[in-house]
C-alpha cells in the first residue's frame, strides 16, 4: 500500500470540488496540497466554503502557480475542455489524473465533438484513458494513469444493468427504457434561470428529451457488454426539486426465465458500495444522501413479463466526487472504502 499521497484539485469552487474536499478531509492516506481557481485565486478555502472552516488552511491558487507537477494525483473538477488541454503535461511529469469532466469518457472523437460542441485536442491521451466505472473496470483502473470519471446518470443507469448485460440476458428486440430523475445540484454551481429557486422548487419537468450528453456515454457502456443492447435504449432525464439525489427507473425484458435478483446479488457480493435490496423494495434518494452508495432493487411488473429496476445514488458522491475517490483508492492500491465509509445523512 502506498504512503500518504499528495493531491491537487483543479477547479475546486463547484459542488464536485467542495465534495472532493469534504471527503478527502477524512481520508487516512490523502493530503490535499494544491487547490486551484482562476476566479478565486488568493481566497482561503475556509472563507469561500464556510463548511470547511477548521478543516483546511489552504488558499485557492492560479493553476500555473500551484506546482501541480509535485502531486501524486490531480483531480480535474472543471468545465469540459480544460482537462484535455492540461492533463497531458501532468501525465508526462508522472502525475496521475482523474477527470470529473466528460473530456475522456467517449472513445469516439466525432461523437464527443457532436455532443460537446468543441474540437477534441487530445487524441493520443484519449487512447490510454480508462473509463472509471469502478465496479466494471477495477483491474484496468488499478493500472491506469488517466481515469475518466463517469457521469452521474451513466453511473446510476449502468450499475444495475452490468450483471444482466454481461450474461447477455436483456432482450435487445424490446425497448430498454431508463426513466431518470436528478436533483438540481446536477446542473452545477453556476447561475442559470432554470436552477433558480423560483424555477426549480415546487416543480417537476423532463429535459433533454431530444438528446442528452449522457446518452452516448451510456450507450457506449451497454454496447460493449451486450451486442445490440444500445439499439432500443431510451433515456429521459427529469429535474426534481431536490438538492441531492438521483433515481433511475428502468424497464427491461429478459431473454431467459431467470432470477435477476440472484444475478445482481451474486455479481456485487464483493462490492462495498453496491446494495442489492430485497425483492419488492423501493430504494429512496434520502437513503444515499452524502454517501458513496448505489442502492438497487428489481421486481417484476404485475401480470407482465416486464422487469422494473430501481436504483438511487447521491449524484455528487457516487455520481461524481465519491466515485472519483474510489477510483483513486483503486489506482493507489488503497482499500476502496478509505475516505468513503461514511453513512448517509438522515433526515
Amino acid at each position: 500500500m502506498a504512503n500518504h499521497i499528495k493531491i491537487g484539485i483543479v477547479g475546486a469552487t463547484g459542488y464536485t470540488g467542495v465534495e472532493l474536499l469534504r471527503l478527502l478531509a477524512s481520508h487516512p492516506k490523502a493530503e490535499v496540497t494544491a487547490v486551484t481557481s482562476r476566479s478565486e485565486a488568493g481566497i482561503a478555502i475556509s472563507d469561500y466554503f464556510p463548511s470547511l472552516r477548521g478543516t483546511y488552511d489552504l488558499k485557492f491558487l492560479l493553476p500555473e502557480e500551484a506546482s501541480l507537477e509535485q502531486c501524486d494525483v490531480v483531480f480535474f473538477a472543471t468545465p469540459h475542455g480544460v482537462a484535455m488541454r492540461d492533463a497531458p503535461a501532468l501525465l508526462e511529469r508522472g502525475v496521475k489524473v482523474i477527470d470529473l469532466s466528460a473530456d475522456f469518457r467517449l472513445k469516439d472523437i466525432p461523437t464527443w465533438e457532436q455532443w460537446y460542441g468543441m474540437p477534441f485536442t487530445a487524441a493520443d491521451t484519449l487512447k490510454e484513458a480508462v473509463y472509471g466505472l469502478c465496479e466494471l473496470n477495477r483491474e484496468q483502473i488499478q493500472h491506469a494513469r488517466l481515469v475518466a470519471n463517469p457521469g452521474c446518470y451513466p453511473t446510476c443507469v449502468s450499475l444495475p444493468l452490468i450483471p444482466l448485460l454481461k450474461n447477455h440476458l436483456i432482450n435487445t428486440d424490446m425497448p430498454l427504457i431508463a426513466d431518470c430523475k436528478s436533483g438540481v445540484s446536477g446542473a452545477g454551481r453556476k447561475a442559470s434561470i432554470g436552477t433558480l429557486f423560483c424555477e426549480a422548487a415546487d416543480n417537476f419537468k423532463a429535459y433533454g428529451v431530444t438528446g442528452h450528453r449522457h446518452l452516448p456515454e451510456i450507450k457506449q457502456t451497454i454496447s460493449t457488454l451486450q451486442n445490440g443492447a444500445e439499439k432500443g435504449f431510451v433515456f429521459v432525464p427529469h429535474l426534481t426539486p431536490l438538492i441531492r439525489g438521483m433515481q433511475a427507473t428502468q424497464y427491461i425484458y429478459l431473454n431467459d426465465d431467470v432470477d435477476p435478483y440472484s444475478i445482481l446479488r451474486d455479481f456485487y457480493h464483493n462490492s462495498p458500495f453496491i446494495d442489492i435490496m430485497p425483492p419488492g423494495s423501493s430504494p429512496e434518494t434520502r437513503t444515499v444522501r452524502g454517501a458513496n452508495v448505489c442502492r438497487i432493487s428489481i421486481q417484476k411488473a404485475p401480470e407482465s413479463d416486464l422487469w422494473i429496476i430501481l436504483s438511487v445514488i447521491d449524484n455528487l458522491v457516487k455520481g461524481a466526487a465519491g466515485q472519483a475517490i474510489q477510483n483513486m483508492n483503486i489506482m493507489f492500491n488503497f482499500p476502496e472504502t478509505f475516505g468513503l465509509d461514511l453513512p448517509p445523512l438522515l433526515p
